[in-house]
């Protein structure tokens, strides 16, 4: 069954707004690097792949339903924050928008019984059940290590391991 209008078009939003976190994250990424933080650095590039096969996954999908996937424009992420914590409350509000975005598409694809896509966005809700936590779980850890270089440099190479 082909996609409708309106859910692809809502799709092809969604493909943007992962390649935009893609982006982000590797903007948060440099900027770490600009620090020394080749830890925080590694984990938000590695969030920035994971980020843009989200969006290849939606991508395929579009297609999969005969659909056509539509590019635009990217926006420009920032380049600079006030610190690590700046940056990972960043990351965990992106997230919780990032989720708002995939209930979003989940009520649609309820409100037309797109019951395929239903079940293919469900593997994105428990993915950003993951990301929330995952996000959140660093922000702890660095406002627990707030002015403790050590706790900073051991969270910095935990970090570097994922």
């Amino acid at each position: 069954m082909k996609l409708s209008e309106k859910m692809e078009k809502a799709l092809n939003e969604q493909v943007n707004k992962e390649f935009y976190s893609s982006y982000l994250y590797l903007s948060m990424s440099a900027y770490c690097e600009s620090l020394n933080y080749s830890g925080f650095a590694n984990w938000l590039k590695k969030q920035a792949q994971e980020e843009l096969e989200h969006a290849m996954k939606l991508y395929e999908y579009i297609f999969e339903r005969r659909g056509r996937a539509v590019l635009e424009a990217i926006d420009k992420p920032p380049s600079e924050w006030k610190d690590l914590v700046d940056v990972f409350e960043n990351v965990l509000k992106h997230e919780e928008e990032v989720t708002k975005s995939i209930y979003k598409l989940m009520d649609l694809a309820k409100e037309e019984k797109d019951y395929a896509t239903e079940s293919m966005l469900k593997w994105f809700v428990d993915e950003q059940v993951e990301e929330e936590a995952s996000a959140e779980d660093i922000l702890q850890k660095l406002k627990m290590a707030e002015g403790n270089k050590n706790a900073l440099f051991a969270l910095d190479r935990a970090l570097a391991q994922r």
